[in-house]
């Protein structure tokens, strides 16, 4: 799910001109990711964590294990910097959520804005 725009839009309420903007996604399997959000892109970033962590192999963990393994390799936190009262991405990235958990569940991410 891409969250830049939602990220943006906290921002802009914030008021804060420079400093830093803390996203952090509070759960073991839900992941935070800069990426191209484009659908050919997300497709291959799936198949490549899976050929990477096997959702099928003979974990001990019952019914996630390749979830909270997912989320070990990818940071549930990202921080950018924010200048002149924009978001600093690259042209081409996105701040994405990534569900890691083999169910969607209901999620919340915290964003802090802090300078002046």
């Amino acid at each position: 799910m891409n969250i830049t725009s939602h990220v943006r839009a906290i921002v802009a309420r914030s008021g804060v001109r420079n400093g830093l903007v803390h996203i952090f996604a509070p759960h073991a399997t839900g992941v935070l990711a800069l990426i191209e959000d484009e659908p050919g892109l997300r497709k291959d970033i799936v198949e490549t964590l899976k050929r990477l962590i096997p959702p099928d192999a003979p974990y001990r963990h019952p019914v996630n294990a390749y979830s909270h393994i997912i989320s070990m390799f990818l940071a549930p936190d990202r921080t950018l910097p924010l200048v002149d009262g924009e978001l600093v991405l690259g042209t081409w990235q996105s701040l994405v959520f990534i569900e890691a958990d083999v169910h969607a569940r209901t999620r919340r991410i915290i964003v802090q804005v802090v300078g002046e």
